[in-house]
Formats: C-alpha cells, sequence, structure tokens
C-alpha cells in the first residue's frame, strides 16, 4: 500500500478515535413539582418519582466527575413559562455543573430568569417553531453556544408543548432552516424511544448528521446500555442525554465516571 494512502487511513482513524473522545455525557433531571421524575414518551401519566431532592441527585453525578446535566422544567413545559427556577437556582449555586435548562421558555423574561439561575445554556423547543422571530433574537442576542435548538420528534415530525402537541415541521428540515440562522447545538429526541429503555435512534442521527453540516448533535431518548455510547460516539454525537437508564441501574454512575476517565 502507498505510503500516502497509510497517512490517509491513519488520519481517518485517528479522526473517528477524537470524535469519540469528545462525545459529553449529560444526565438528566426532569422536574415536575421540585422532584426528579421521568416520563414514558413524554406522558404525564406516566410520571414516576425517582427522587424528591434533585440536588441530591445532580451532586451524585459530579462526584462521579460528570460536568453537564440537562435540566427539564416540565411543569413549565405544560404551563407555557418558567417555573422550576429554584432548583435551577439551587444546583447552579451548590455545584459547579454546567447546566442546560429547558422548558416551558416562551419569552426574553423566561429566558433572563433562566441565566440569571445559572443556566449555561438554555434549550428552546416550542418557541423555535411557534416564534421563530423570539427564538431567532436569542440566537443573535446571545450567540449559539447559549442557544440550543430542542428538536423533539416523533415520526420525524416535531412535537412541540411538552410533546403534548405534533407539529407539521419535518425533522431535519427544521434543523436545517435553523442551521442558516446559527444554530450550532441540538438536541434530537426520538419521543417513540424516550424513557423506554429500548435503545436510540442510531440511523436518525447517522442521517441528521450526513444532511447537516457540522451539526454538534446531542442525542436523547432510549439510552439502555452503557453498549450504546461508544456507538454514539462514533456516529459522531457531540453529547448523548442519559435519563431513565441511570435512574434504573441500568447503567451505573462508575462506569459513566470510567467512560470519561478514559476519553480525556
Amino acid at each position: 500500500m502507498h505510503f500516502k494512502e497509510v497517512l490517509r487511513k491513519l488520519n481517518t482513524l485517528y479522526s473517528v478515535l477524537n470524535t469519540r473522545k469528545k462525545m459529553r455525557i449529560i444526565p438528566a433531571i426532569d422536574i415536575i413539582d421540585g422532584k426528579c421524575v421521568r416520563l414514558s414518551k413524554g406522558d404525564y401519566d406516566t410520571k414516576k418519582i425517582y427522587n424528591e431532592n434533585p440536588l441530591e441527585v445532580a451532586a451524585a453525578f459530579e462526584a462521579h466527575g460528570i460536568q453537564y446535566l440537562h435540566l427539564v422544567d416540565l411543569d413549565g413545559a405544560k404551563s407555557k413559562h418558567i417555573v422550576n427556577h429554584k432548583v435551577l437556582e439551587k444546583i447552579a449555586t451548590k455545584t459547579n455543573l454546567k447546566i442546560d435548562f429547558g422548558g416551558g421558555l416562551k419569552t426574553d423574561d423566561d429566558l433572563r430568569i433562566a441565566f440569571e439561575c445559572g443556566a449555561s445554556q438554555i434549550t428552546g423547543g416550542s418557541i423555535a417553531v411557534k416564534d421563530q422571530t423570539t427564538f431567532t433574537s436569542w440566537l443573535q442576542k446571545f450567540g449559539p453556544d447559549k442557544i440550543i435548538l430542542g428538536a423533539d420528534a416523533h415520526h420525524e415530525k416535531i412535537a412541540v408543548s411538552g410533546w403534548q402537541e405534533e407539529s407539521d415541521k419535518e425533522l431535519i428540515p427544521f434543523i436545517q432552516e435553523y442551521q442558516k440562522e446559527g444554530v450550532s447545538y441540538v438536541i434530537c429526541t426520538d419521543i417513540s424511544k424516550d424513557g423506554m429503555l429500548q435503545g436510540p435512534s442510531f440511523e436518525l442521527y447517522r442521517r441528521i448528521l450526513e444532511q447537516t453540516n457540522e451539526i454538534k448533535l446531542i442525542a436523547s431518548g432510549g439510552i439502555s446500555t452503557f453498549d450504546e455510547l461508544p456507538k454514539l460516539a462514533e456516529i459522531g454525537c457531540e453529547g448523548t442525554i442519559i435519563g431513565k437508564a441511570i435512574y434504573e441501574n441500568r447503567i451505573g454512575l462508575k462506569q459513566l465516571e470510567n467512560f470519561i476517565i478514559s476519553n480525556v
């Protein structure tokens, strides 16, 4: 084999390995009535309380070397305005976790409260569908490192209002449209997978990355085993959000700690 061809293959291999190393582990805490809960497929009637003290859960994550947290205000998503900002503030002041906060953020005032209470980033989902002008203004004001596009879909149609409604927006064109507006980070949840512990939508994430340009894609929904994490990294996901698999002890915090250490 020609030397240049060998070098090319080595560079490709290095690129893949480098991509794996950069995948962030982002545990999720979903909040209803100030308590840590999980739903199945976004159905509020399936609520299961895992801990009445979200700070305790967050502190356990941090103790195992985790640096990031996906905090979702489910009351806010349903009420269409921020509700559980005090939980955000408590976790932000008592830990060093970098928190992505979402759920019900609809106005500039909601955003102000979220950032003042300690959010490092916010996720806008419904607002990006229903009020593109406002969401785009947030991108322009705060920059793409602060504003994450929440692209949650059911049968590849964007869902809104805490997944209680389905829009006519197609998932991949929706992401492409916002890339033109400057979006860099995208959290994509396949709602049919969320909370079901049946594995993530590998093929969907692969297609998104193939059809978008340098998007920082964060996979969410369905993570059920530790072995799925390197597969998501290999596809090219920038991060992965893990919820029920942690709470149901399918994936241990020690496993995640070792994964983080081995990929520094």
